[in-house]
């Protein structure tokens, strides 16, 4: 845990959960959530922090992947708390879309929540000592925002931008043109003042204008070699399973992944290969590299991170199983953050 004047807190998190950011005031705000089994170190990083969650005003989500928006649920049903959103994740999410956090795409299980203030480019948050600029910062997802303090010049960047490495990209679900809308947004965050920057993954970003310039590179050499940010995906994605779903069985890992709605996209239509071809060679790369191995026979994901309990489920993970919600024109549906 660190902090920036006393005025953003920044909580590192091992996976599955992302990390965040308290940002103190009359109405503090916290800037995701975590994965859902990690909520009561959530609750915990708080009331350290000296700010219980049941006087947060407000949640923010940079994006609404499980890793970053898996703690609403329990947050806003414990505590009543609202949730701001970009405007076309929030109706995403609100509409109980089958899209929605690319639950079933990812195979990766979020529990109900609801949108309360969706969030536009330029739109701004005060929590009476902080104000938070929005930016949206597509590429990683369609609806990705990052927040930037102007005063501090502190910039919160979500997943836009890593200290050690870059976000994976999704052109089956983001679209064919996710990489040049990562390019143009780290093209926007370069050109703002910042003393300190806090990613969604990894340690604070000490030297924003190098990690920005990293990230550029890296993705502009993916452009011309897409199957590198192919496997890239691949690879995250799959140890990110391993992690939240425990090892797989030698036998299991193959079915495992001939089931996955990613890894048929990024086999037929990222490498022009049949699931069953792409498998076994997924599975060496992940052992090159060190994202995963054999422990008596089993795959495990070898990165650090907090194994979640079988059982930390307690509702519909899938967001076309959650209740329904207030849509816009409905009573009850809010359109702007509170004041």
């Amino acid at each position: 845990m660190s902090d920036t004047k006393e005025r953003l807190v920044f909580f590192r998190r091992a996976y599955p959960s992302a990390n965040a950011v308290l940002v103190r005031g009359e109405r503090p705000v916290l800037v995701d959530t975590g994965f859902g089994s990690d909520l009561s170190t959530t609750e915990d990083l708080l009331r350290e922090a000296g700010v219980p969650p049941e006087s947060l005003a407000l949640i923010v989500n940079t994006h609404y992947h499980c890793d970053h928006a898996g703690g609403n649920s329990g947050l806003q049903r414990r505590y009543g708390l609202p949730i701001a959103a970009h405007r076309w994740e929030a109706d995403l999410v609100n509409r109980r879309d089958r899209e929605a956090c690319s639950v079933e795409w990812l195979d990766q299980p979020i529990e109900p929540y609801r949108v309360d203030y969706p969030l536009s480019d330029g739109d701004e948050i005060d929590t009476g000592r902080v104000v938070l600029q929005v930016l949206h910062t597509p590429g990683h997802t369609l609806g990705h925002i990052s927040l930037y303090a102007p005063e501090e010049r502190v910039l919160i960047y979500g997943d836009a931008v890593h200290g050690d490495d870059v976000a994976w990209i999704n052109p089956f679900r983001e679209g064919a043109g996710a990489m040049q809308r990562a390019l143009e947004s780290l093209d926007r965050l370069a050109g703002l003042p910042v003393l300190r920057a806090y990613s969604g993954h990894g340690p604070g970003i000490e030297d924003p204008e190098a990690a920005i310039e990293a990230a550029r590179g890296r993705y502009a050499k993916w452009l011309d070699e897409p199957q590198k940010a192919y496997w890239h995906a691949c690879k995250r994605i799959f140890a990110y399973a391993l992690m939240i779903y425990g090892a797989l069985d030698e036998e299991e890992v193959h079915p495992y992944l001939l089931r996955c709605p990613w890894f048929d996209d990024y086999a037929r239509h990222g490498f022009g290969a049949e699931p069953s071809e792409l498998a076994g060679p997924l599975v060496a790369e992940m052992l090159r590299s060190g994202a995963a191995g054999w422990r008596d026979e089993r795959l495990v994901a070898l990165p650090p991170h907090n194994r979640p309990p079988a059982d930390w489920l307690s509702g519909p993970y899938r967001p076309k199983d959650w209740p329904k919600v207030p849509q816009p024109g409905d009573p009850g549906y809010k359109t702007s953050p509170p004041e």
